[in-house]
């Protein structure tokens, strides 16, 4: 933020002086002629190195400033820098979704920023939101956001909530009787963003008891890639997944989870490589809690891993260091039962049961990433966040001014990225 004040000060500066000196700088037939900037003098690539070091909120105040700010806010090279600078280590942007008590609403809270605005929450602006009021979020990559209809899913878009930009992918093929599994990525090799559909289905729409789960025998994998026109149908997938999006991406590979089948009763760890297109089995760690669905997958500073849920709320967290190796899994950090002081007054207050549409297992907390500091950063019951010290033992509940209610927290690299399509 020190670095956008000296760049405005500095701006600031020379109009002011370039005022005062306007009647020198006339020719002889009355014309102004232009002057040149401090800032302009800098060499652009330093000015674009400088600015992809800045918080996302920092970002979007310089773009505001004046046409030309915004015109380097555009850059193409800003976008790439900025990812280049998205180290595993550096503080996330947190988008918080929540779709209580009706219309769905995004939040954010920047936690890269080191000053007041680090403890607000703000709102972001849906520019689709009439079309689509309500929606999962499937996944974030590299600054975008992708977001189903939660309602149809028969909507997508893909959306930067930091420049307003998004596209509506094409309809894919729908089915009358199904559930989907989605999943969003990046290939670091072929540079291209994909949409996974994967859709679950049954060919007669007959009448079943409530007290069973329904099975979707049939399957078909739907590919979009983002720049292209149309989506592409891979076939049929061997395995049953968990009815959630993917929710690590590592190494150009989506992750889920498999479902117990009948011959097949443990469950399978999948991945999906956007690059062949296959799926493949990823080796799982000896911990014996991922036979069950206890646990949930996320991605700690570049590498996958898993949170076991253990007996009275305890979280063992795994990481597999050396990606593929099953030797490589190791279990790096043990939580502590904890309950915070919001919790404990009503867990139930003010929210009737089952209306989150993607529950964390019943579970009462979530890993969501590492903060730079060596803190883990955790989600409980879908109301607070809370930083818990691994040295110290100790948990801290973060308090943020304007925080929603209820919400679900994406950990999100905000950027200006936007993905170049064909016109």
């Amino acid at each position: 933020m020190c670095v956008v004040n000296l760049l405005l000060t500095m701006d600031l500066d020379d109009e002011r002086a370039a005022k005062r000196r306007k009647t020198m700088l006339e020719d002889d037939r009355g014309v102004v002629q232009q002057t040149t900037t401090e800032m302009e003098t800098l060499p652009h690539e330093i000015i674009v190195d400088i600015l992809s070091r800045l918080p996302i909120t920092s970002l979007v105040q310089f773009k505001f400033v004046c046409k030309g700010w915004r015109a380097l806010a555009q850059d193409p090279l800003l976008a790439d820098m900025q990812l280049s600078w998205k180290a595993p280590t550096t503080n996330p942007c947190l988008i918080l979704h929540c779709d209580f008590p009706i219309r769905n609403q995004l939040y954010f809270v920047d936690l890269s920023v080191h000053n007041h605005d680090k403890d607000k929450v703000k709102r972001l602006y849906v520019p689709f939101q009439t079309s689509m009021p309500e929606f999962d979020v499937v996944g974030t990559c590299n600054g975008l956001l992708c977001l189903s209809d939660s309602l149809y899913n028969d909507a997508l878009y893909v959306y930067n909530p930091f420049t307003m930009d998004f596209m509506e992918l094409p309809k894919s093929r729908q089915y009358s009787d199904q559930e989907v599994v989605f999943g969003f990525g990046f290939h670091p090799k072929t540079k291209q963003y994909k949409v996974v559909k994967i859709v679950y289905y049954r060919n007669t729409s007959s009448s079943y008891s409530r007290a069973r789960r329904v099975v979707y025998p049939q399957s078909d994998v739907q590919v979009f890639t983002l720049g292209t026109s149309a989506w592409r149908s891979l076939g049929k997938v061997a395995y049953q997944l968990i009815r959630r999006p993917s929710e690590a991406l590592v190494n150009g590979r989506l992750h889920w989870v498999s479902r117990p089948r009948r011959y097949y009763p443990a469950r399978r760890l999948m991945s999906f490589d956007l690059e062949d297109e296959q799926f493949r089995e990823v080796p799982k760690p000896d911990c014996g809690g991922l036979n069950r669905c206890n646990f949930h997958l996320c991605v700690l500073r570049g590498f996958l891993a898993a949170a076991v849920y253990g007996n009275y709320g305890k979280l063992e967290i795994w990481v597999m260091k050396d990606y593929n190796l099953k030797e490589s899994w190791i279990k790096e950090f043990s939580i502590g039962a904890y309950m915070p002081k919001c919790l404990k007054q009503n867990l139930v207050r003010d929210r009737p049961l089952k209306i989150w549409k993607n529950p964390s297992n019943g579970k009462v907390v979530r890993l969501l990433c590492l903060l730079d500091s060596g803190e883990i950063l955790l989600e409980y019951k879908n109301r607070v966040l809370v930083s818990y010290d691994p040295k110290k033992g100790k948990f801290t509940d973060l308090v943020f001014q304007g925080i929603p209610h209820w919400f679900q927290t994406v950990v999100h690299a905000g950027s200006f990225n936007w993905i170049n399509t064909p016109s």
